[in-house]
This record gives structure tokens, sequence and C-alpha cells, in this order.
């Protein structure tokens, strides 16, 4: 891949411009292409783009992810290849998704990196030694012509859009250089901002690439049934749903499917972020990218290649690199005033001393050319989308899914944390423990509660069917209603029946009071009752119990350490909801609520908080999209809550959020690090600028000197711990 030399003019947002945002389909008459500009970079030349393609009659919307050097347009059928002329006349080019062309280079390679390296340290010799001049321009003059061709095209194309962009800047500096006789310094300067810009742009692609390499782990051949008893080798990109596919042991998964024929155990760290293998066997799902540690298997696909669970995780995590976070929002529009008033010091600096303080007009030009070389803002601008993108990339290796900056910044201010119950707290999965029938036949009773269990989707309800499909068989319900929060109801046989919980009854009429110390003793316990009845009494008590995950409380003891107060909000009884409160340490428990009220109770404590809220993605969705971060659990397969969680949960494990809040403290940190550098070297050497103390190859030095400081320390959030 090539790479040019990269940022700095960072007033990247035009007031105006004729293109809007993408939305989330193209207008009528629209098409929609995506560009690989292998030299968009940064703001610098997303400015430019803008600038060029934006005004245009035939283009309607753009959107850039400078991390991905992709550009998607929004344009009317047929102008592709204008568009692309027009990117070129930029000096960049744009490769179409499919196209085989590769990326021209745009920089100097190694050799001749290395050749302007000693011909800028040899001018400086020379010009130290040596009475004549000569030798030391014609040694400047060939490291300028080996490493600055394009710092200068790309300088002037800037200079003809109006813009004081790095290259422009460099270019005008050198230039000034070499007309005031700093040839050795001028050769010097180029060779180290070109030096600078290859080891950024080579360490940026370790940003870039974390992400995409994972797609790495699908593999791109399977081994398919032809449907005449034989095996064939398909590109994956190929099959289709439906395929049957065979997997050998030590293979990794090419496509989402299900199995089978066949057990073994999976290694889904690329999913999930955990290592411990998982059994498979005929039924269970099956997802790309991971690992098939023993016997073989036989699959069929249930996703193309490019809608795989795992194609669907590097899309959103390419999505949320594209957003921009707070503070990467608040240093843009730092940036947009910063660049010019560095330009109008370095004017005045040449100007205003040797009008009034009778400074040499060289030395006062120096001075200001100096300024000129300290007046963008690359280790600012990119101390931000650098470290977001790195963390970015952590969670999602670690099976947490964010999907963008300004959930990542926020993580850490979280105050109060709220969970649903049932399939978050516990496993999900309860269990019949204990029928009491009040009044009636006890067959009867269980065939009626069946009946009504095996129509609900409801955890309680389907471990209710579970449990009495064993000894009864299920008849026909007519007029079946679920009724969200409470149970269901039903006719069989002609007689109205309804099973559900305590408030269900009290909404009825029916009287509880000869079956409350039943219900009572048993809730106590941490059992959930539910209550068959008709119209006139509670016919028979059901009592369901549903177990903690084993990292409950490991998970809810870690939040309280790091300050998150816990509140857990369920639709069970209060006394069931005390119970694995107390089991599981949360502070405080919450019963009886239907999924308004639990909208209502995150509302009331988001007024003394920031609160998040953990649940399914589906039951509980009012209360997630309103909680300040949402957090979806078993995400894993789950298309829902890829799509709409603010955090998703790849599995099952709390010890994720905990780990999700450090890694927003980290990030944060590590922005304010990035700040402090690049501001604070700035700063000093625009002071020794002022007093004349500063060289030019010293401002570069400091300029890019920050930048790469920035980045690497931004990459450590790739090796952050879990």
């Amino acid at each position: 891949m090539s790479h040019a030399p990269h940022c700095c003019d960072h007033s990247t947002h035009p007031a105006t411009t004729a293109a809007a945002p993408l939305a989330t389909a193209p207008a009528a008459g629209q098409v929609r292409s995506v560009l690989h500009i292998a030299q968009m970079d940064c703001p610098t030349e997303e400015r430019l783009l803008r600038d060029a393609l934006g005004p245009r009659a035939d283009v309607s919307a753009l959107s850039f992810n400078l991390m991905q050097r992709r550009l998607t347009v929004d344009h009317s059928p047929g102008a592709l290849p204008a568009l692309v002329e027009a990117v070129a006349a930029l000096g960049m080019q744009a490769l179409t998704e499919g196209s085989d062309a590769a990326p021209t280079a745009s920089g100097p390679d190694r050799t001749r990196m290395v050749l302007a390296g000693v011909a800028a340290l040899a001018s400086e010799l020379t010009h130290l030694w040596l009475a004549s001049d000569w030798p030391s321009l014609a040694l400047a003059l060939l490291s300028l012509v080996l490493v600055g061709p394009t710092v200068f095209k790309k300088g002037w194309i800037a200079i003809r859009h109006g813009q004081l962009n790095i290259n422009a800047l460099m270019s005008i500096a050198v230039t000034g250089a070499l007309l005031i006789g700093q040839w050795p310094e001028a050769a010097m300067v180029m060779f180290l901002f070109a030096l600078a810009e290859a080891i950024e742009a080579r360490s940026l692609d370790r940003a870039r690439d974390a992400v995409t390499s994972l797609m790495a782990m699908a593999p791109e051949q399977v081994q398919v049934a032809d449907g005449q008893g034989d095996w064939r080798s398909v590109a994956a990109a190929q099959v289709p749903v439906g395929s049957l596919v065979r997997l050998a042991p030590g293979e990794r998964v090419a496509l989402d499917g299900e199995v089978v024929l066949g057990q073994s155990s999976l290694n889904q760290a690329p999913i999930t972020g955990e290592s411990v293998p998982v059994e498979k066997s005929p039924g269970s799902p099956l997802y790309a990218g991971s690992l098939n540690l023993q016997g073989e298997l036989t699959y069929r696909t249930t996703a193309a290649a490019n809608d795989s669970t795992l194609a669907r995780i590097i899309h959103r995590v390419e999505e949320a690199q594209a957003s921009q976070a707070p503070t990467q929002r608040f240093i843009d529009r730092f940036a947009r005033w910063y660049t010019p008033a560095a330009v109008l010091v370095a004017v005045l600096m040449a100007v205003v001393p040797p009008l009034l303080l009778g400074t040499p007009w060289l030395e006062a030009l120096y001075n200001a050319l100096v300024i000129l070389v300290i007046a963008c803002p690359c280790a600012l601008v990119i101390s931000t989308p650098v470290a977001v993108v790195s963390a970015l990339t952590r969670a999602a290796r670690s099976g947490i899914l964010i999907k963008g900056g300004v959930y990542l910044e926020q993580g850490r201010q979280l105050q109060v944390l709220a969970l649903d119950k049932t399939g978050t707290l516990t496993e999900g999965k309860p269990t019949l423990q204990q029928v009491l029938v009040v009044a009636g036949e006890q067959p009867q009773a269980e065939r009626a509660a069946l009946s009504l269990a095996a129509r609900s989707d409801h955890p309680v309800s389907r471990a209710l069917a579970e449990g009495l499909a064993t000894r009864q068989q299920a008849a026909p319900m007519e007029q079946f209603e679920a009724l969200l929060g409470r149970g269901s109801r039903g006719l069989l046989d002609g007689r109205p029946l309804w099973l559900g919980n305590a408030r269900l009854m009290r909404e009825l009429g029916v009287s509880l009071a000869s079956i409350d110390a039943q219900r009572q003793a048993l809730e106590a316990t941490g059992q959930t009752v539910v209550m068959l009845a008709d119209a006139d009494q509670v016919l028979a008590l059901f009592a369901v119990a549903d177990r903690l995950r084993p990292d409950t409380v490991a998970a809810l003891t870690d939040l309280h350490r790091l300050g998150v107060r816990t509140v857990m909000l369920s639709g069970d009884n209060q006394a069931v909801a005390d119970h694995i409160a107390a089991q599981a340490g949360i502070d405080e428990a919450r019963g009886e609520l239907l999924p308004e009220d639990k909208l209502d109770a995150v509302r009331a404590l988001q007024q003394q908080a920031v609160v998040g809220m953990v649940g399914d993605g589906i039951n509980d969705a009012p209360a997630l999209a309103q909680a300040e971060i949402g957090f979806a659990m078993g995400a894993v397969g789950t298309d829902t809550a890829i799509d709409t969680a603010d955090v998703a949960l790849m599995d099952d494990d709390l010890r994720k959020i905990p780990a999700f809040i450090r890694l927003s403290q980290a990030t944060r940190r590590v922005l304010l690090q990035n700040i402090s550098v690049a501001l604070g070297l700035k700063v000093v050497f625009l002071a020794l600028a002022l007093g004349g103390l500063a060289t030019m190859w010293m401002a570069v030095v400091a300029d890019v000197g920050a930048s790469l400081l920035v980045v690497f320390n931004s990459l450590r959030l790739l090796r952050a711990r879990q």
C-alpha cells in the first residue's frame, strides 16, 4: 500500500457544501459507490475532496472514513468515471471496490530515502568545512529532488485550492529557506519530514489493519457438497446460503452455519473474545472465524460470506471508526483556527521585528519560516482518531462491539448500571421446580398450563412448557393472547383461562388470599411463581427457578470497585427480585416492572447520574435506548443486538462491562497524554521561535516527533489488558 505525506490543514469541513452526509440508502435515481483512496490519510485530503466533489451536480452525498481510506459517494448513474478523474486531478488515485488495479506509489521508496538522507547530511558537512557554497547547494538540491517532488506537488495543489495544509506549509518553508541561502537546512527539513511521514504511515497501518485482519481468520476456500456425494473446493464468497460444507479438525469456519453432522469443540475467540472451547453438536450454530479443535463437522450455511457475524462485526467497527468521538470533534474545531492563527503570527514575525526593532530581514524571515513549520497541528489532530480506533479494535478482539467513539469515551462516566434479571444476571434457562394444584385435578391443570405456556416465548413460559411436556400433551388453544409483562390468556374447550403473575391476577380481580402464604414461601427462596386461573379463582401454582450466571458476582464486585452503583430492574415479583439481588450483590432491586416501567426507572435514575442499561436487546429495548449506554447481552448470532445496541457483548459474560469501563478510562488517559504532548511541544518551540532560538530542523523534529509519539502511544491501546 502506498502512503502520501499526510496531515495538516484541519479546517476540514467547509461552512457549506453541496453534498449532504449519507442517508441510510441512496436517494431515488442515485447510486452508491465506494472508492478506496490510498493517499487519503487525514483531513488534508478530506477537505480537498469535499471542495472538489461536494459542489458537483452529479454528487448528492459524501461520507469519509479516513482510517480505512474509504470515500462513499451517492451520485448520478454513469458519473463514476468523472468522479475518479476529479480525484486524480487532486493527485490521488481512486479505486473502486473489486478493482484489480494496484495503488500507485506516491512517496519516495527506501533507496531514495537513504540517498536523500546521505545527501542532506553531506550538504550540512560541506557547508561547514568548505569555503565554496556550490557543493553544499548541489547536495541540498539532490536531496530535495529525491524526496521533495511529492510534497511540492501536493503543496501546489493545496495552494491552488486556497488551503494551507502541511504540504503547502512545508513547500513554502523549504522554498523560503532556499531563497535566503539556508540550503543545507532546507534539505534536512524535507528529509526529516519525509522520513517521519513514512514511519507514521507504517504505524497508522497497524491501527487500520487491526480490525480487517480479523477477516483473514475466515478461510477463502471451503469444501462444499456437490449433490452427487463428492466434495469440491469453492471460494467462500461464492457459496450460497443453505449449502453443505465440511469442516476438518484444525480448520477455521469460513461461513456462519448450523451443524448437521458430527461433534467437536471450537474456539470462538474472534467472535466472543473468549478462548474457552465451546462444544458443538447437530443443531449448534457455527460462526465464521471460529477454529475447529477436534472432530470433523458437516454444517449447513446460514449466511453469505459478506453477511456473516464476523463480517457484520467488522462492518460495525469500521462505521464506529468513521464517526467522530467528542474529543475528536473538539480538536478539529480547535485546529480550524489554530493553523490560520499560527500563519498570521509567522507573517507578523517576518514584518514587525525589522520595522520596529531593526532586526535583519533575513533573520526575521528565517524565524517566520520556523513558525510556519510549527503551524501544522498534525500531531494534535491524529492524537484522537488513532487512539479511538485502537481502543475500538481492542474491544472487538475481546468480544465487545462498541458502536462509536462517543460511547467509548462515555463509558468512564457511568455511575449507575441498571440490569435486567432473566438472561442477564441469571442464565435465562429457568426450570420447573414445583406444581401445586389448588382447585381441580392436577392432569387438567398441567394440560391447561402447558397449552398456554407453549404459545409464549418468555423464558419462564418456555421453562414451564418444557417441564410439563414430559408428562402432558398440549391442547389447541383458541383466541390466544400474550399479555406483555403479565402472562397470557386463551380459550381451552371454550373456557377462558389465564396464566401469569400476581399483577395479572390482581388486574383480573382474582383473590390471592387462599394461596398467598404458599406463594410467598416459594418466592422467598428465589422461585418465580406462575399462576393458572379461570375467571373465578386460582387453579394451580407453578414454581420456576433460574440460576445466577457463574460470572455475575465477580462482575458486580468489579463494578462496585469501579464506583458503579447497580440496580436490578425485573418483571418478576419483588420477593424474587430481592432474593436474586442478595445473592448477586446488587445495590437495589425493583420488581414487578413492565417494559414501560423499566423505561421510567431509567429516566428517574438519569436525573442524578449517567446510566447504563444491560438487557437482551429486544424486550428491554425502550430502557436500552433511553440509557446513555445500552449494553446488549449475548449478541453473537443476534442481528438485532449487533445492529441496535450501543455496546454489544458478543457472549453472556457480564465481566466485559467493567472491562469496557476500564478501556474507556485507559482511552481517556491516552487522549489526554496525546493532547498534552502535541500542544506542549508546539508551545515550547513556538516560544523558542519567537525568541529566535529555534531552527527549522528543530521545528520539524518537534512536529513530526510529536506525531510519532502520539501514534505509538495510541497503539498501546491495541495491547491493553482485557
